[in-house]
């Protein structure tokens, strides 16, 4: 999941619909783990393949696990808080759909672009009856314009590539063939831009965020 390649750590999500299972967050925050504790300039690129950048939370185990809901958020949560204190710059290259809590993990990188022609992002909580936890509420108010996370919220509005750039979602829309490479380039123009000082701004920065994200917190679920 997790490789480096000179100054750049790449972590790779997968190429599958790639929902925040147990497992695999716990693998997601092994890595986070390892780029905040690594030294010298560095950076980090999300990527993955196919389809989906990210589906989103794992809805089908949920249902299924209503006692271990609590956990599951925290863990969740915690993740977008690894990432909002992170002692390096991210980059989020998104090159499919990213959906709901995907889209917050990606909205937790410092930088998001997205192919041009193919793949939406999307927070669909309203149309799928689940409120947004307050952590989550708070991370998509601090990283969004204002109107946009008025009409993302309330609305679930769906957004291409180009329609997320002028919606501030996104610095950057572009073909798939320059995706990867502007990702990689954005990233290592950030690597010096790291260490003790970048997380003391982030954690001041986030501060009222970090700790909604990182209080314990339910989720309504819809009716089965």
């Amino acid at each position: 999941m997790l490789r480096q390649e000179g100054q750049l750590y790449i972590l790779d999500l997968g190429d599958g619909e790639n929902r925040f299972t147990v497992e695999w967050m716990k693998e997601v925050d092994a890595a986070l783990v390892a780029v905040a504790e690594a030294e010298g300039p560095r950076s980090l690129v999300t990527v993955a393949t196919g389809k989906f950048w990210s589906n989103g939370l794992d809805l089908d185990w949920m249902l299924a696990h209503p006692d271990d809901l609590p956990g599951y958020v925290a863990a969740y949560q915690e993740l977008l808080a690894k990432l909002l204190t992170l002692p390096v710059q991210s980059v989020a290259v998104i090159q499919g759909h990213c959906y709901a809590g995907g889209a917050l993990f990606a909205l937790a990188h410092d930088v998001r672009m997205m192919r041009q022609d193919r793949g939406f992002f999307c927070l669909p909580e309203v149309a799928i009856g689940i409120p947004f936890a307050p952590g989550m509420s708070s991370l998509i108010r601090e990283k969004l314009p204002p109107q946009t996370s008025h009409e993302a919220m309330t609305q679930g509005a769906r957004y291409g590539g180009d329609d997320a750039l002028a919606a501030g979602i996104v610095q950057a829309s572009v073909a798939e063939s320059e995706l990867a490479d502007l990702g990689r380039t954005r990233a290592e123009g950030l690597a010096d831009v790291a260490g003790a000082t970048l997380r003391r701004i982030r954690t001041e920065m986030f501060r009222s965020t970090i700790e909604k994200l990182r209080t314990p917190q339910g989720l309504d679920l819809p009716e089965q």
